[in-house]
């Protein structure tokens, strides 16, 4: 089966950016997934399994679901072609991965006639930011990332898991 040409889709005839036009789209329930990691090193990993994920800043997963959400919220805002949607759900899921890394997870629903794929991987991203942002007294060596879509469904076409 012969794959159709991909085309970039914020780009229009003039080859100039552009947001695209979705007047034309269906309505329809969407929802995506996505994952950022957060990987310390091993002795600052050790202190925060003891600390229970605490900080002298406060609880580090609770600041870090709460500034996931207030970015998926605000993504339309940051990413410039993005739409602003009506976020109908969100959620935050950060978890130890391994010894030494953390996997957090952005899952955003909407029903609207464009996806949410860029809402959660800004969660995701934003969210493992601020947990840099409250570890990095312990230590600089934290590294982010990947960040990926693990899925989306609703709309063209559906992709991976979404949740």
């Amino acid at each position: 089966m012969k794959r159709a040409k991909q085309t970039l889709t914020h780009i229009d005839e003039a080859g100039r950016p552009a947001m695209v036009d979705v007047s034309g789209k269906a309505t329809t329930a969407r929802q995506a997934l996505a994952e950022c990691r957060v990987r310390f090193p091993a002795d600052v990993a050790v202190q925060l399994r003891k600390s229970g994920l605490r900080s002298a800043k406060g609880g580090i997963v609770d600041t870090a679901v709460i500034a996931g959400t207030m970015a998926v919220k605000r993504t339309h805002e940051l990413i410039p072609f993005c739409h602003p949607l009506p976020i109908d759900g969100v959620r935050i899921a950060i978890d130890w991965h391994g010894e030494r890394e953390l996997r957090i997870e952005c899952m955003v629903k909407t029903v609207h006639r464009t996806g949410v794929e860029m809402e959660a991987l800004t969660g995701a991203t934003v969210a493992a930011l601020t947990v840099y942002d409250m570890c990095k007294a312990l230590s600089h060596a934290i590294v982010l990332g990947p960040a990926k879509l693990v899925g989306k469904h609703g709309g063209k076409r559906d992709v991976g898991k979404a949740g």
